[in-house]
């Protein structure tokens, strides 16, 4: 059977449990290069085959995978945070559904989720966004013209930005194009959870310029919206002593 195991954000001790499990029982293991900490890898067995698909094309991933499983093997695909978000593994599954190869999917914590923690941020705050956009700038790999980020930056909403820190002076200038001011807050989590992790806060109109002074230019998060710096929010409902709910009846104030 075929593993596919979401890594977490770099941390290993982030990985879930069943996801380790699986990493200790499985007689193949191929992992997403860089991108996921081999400190991980320190779990497999001893006999244990590790593939480093970094090098490798669909094809051979595929391939392995295949002879694995008709050897009885067990294999792990080892993906970076998790492998639902820009994991590329539709097209590892569709080849998997057309020759019967059995699969399941492990969950993990994504990077997004690690850089909020890193800058002590919430994503949806009452009264400032409701809404998380996780997107890309296009690049070499195009995105649909209805999701530049010019366009979805018009919602004004908090935006969680993957792959682009190489493009900085570009991804600043989209977003100044949409709904979003030079004084911003903006943020760079440079590999969120990692030991070396790297946390620069910054407004919008100065994203690029601290990009180039910090030296990211990889491997991190663009994070834009007043989440970071909210001057003033709305309470939750949730615990409002004022607001009912199926477990417990508000009281006036």
């Amino acid at each position: 059977m075929i593993h596919f195991v979401g890594a977490g954000p770099g941390a290993p001790d982030l990985i879930t449990m069943r996801g380790a499990e699986l990493l200790r029982k499985a007689d193949c293991i191929i992992y997403a290069g860089s991108l996921v900490n081999p400190a991980l890898l320190a779990l497999a067995k001893e006999g244990c085959s590790i593939y480093n698909s970094a090098e490798m094309t669909l094809e051979q991933v595929l391939d392995v995978m295949r002879a694995k499983e008709n050897a009885g093997l067990e294999t792990v695909r080892l993906h970076t945070g998790d492998a639902s978000i820009y994991g590329a593994i539709r097209e590892q599954m569709d080849s998997l559904d057309r020759w019967g190869i059995a699969y399941d999917d492990t969950p993990g914590v994504s990077s997004f989720c690690g850089a909020a923690a890193a800058l002590h941020a919430e994503y949806t705050l009452p009264g400032i966004s409701q809404t998380v956009i996780i997107t890309r700038m296009a690049g070499r790999t195009p995105v649909p013209e209805a999701e530049t980020l010019e366009k979805l930056a018009s919602h004004g909403a908090s935006m969680v930005i993957f792959l682009s820190a190489g493009m900085l002076p570009a991804v600043q200038d989209a977003l100044l194009r949409g709904n979003y001011t030079e004084q911003t807050p903006a943020a760079l989590v440079y590999k969120a959870t990692w030991p070396e992790e790297k946390v620069v806060r910054c407004t919008l109109g100065t994203l690029a310029k601290c990009g180039t002074e910090y030296h990211i230019t990889k491997t991190a998060l663009i994070l834009v919206g007043d989440f970071l710096r909210p001057d003033s929010y709305d309470r939750s409902k949730l615990y409002d002593p004022g607001f009912t709910t199926e477990f417990r009846k508000g009281r006036p104030e």
